[in-house]
């Protein structure tokens, strides 16, 4: 794997934190009937899945350039 995947799989992975701290966030708002910002929450996560999506298709095609 080249360093240029293996940084992008760490961003990834970082990025995929990042979501899971806000799904969590999100879930908890929901329990607690603090639905205020969870249009916002959505677009936030949204977001994150979008850069997570960006990062591995930068993994895969720093693996195809480098194979």
């Amino acid at each position: 794997m080249s360093q240029a995947s293996t940084e992008s799989l760490g961003r990834a992975q970082e990025l995929l934190e990042r979501l899971q701290a806000k799904l969590a966030d999100l879930e908890r708002a929901a329990e607690s009937g603090e639905t205020d910002g969870a249009v916002d929450d959505l677009s936030q996560i949204a977001e994150i899945a979008k850069q997570i999506e960006s990062e591995v298709q930068r993994a895969r095609q720093a693996a195809d350039a480098g194979a």
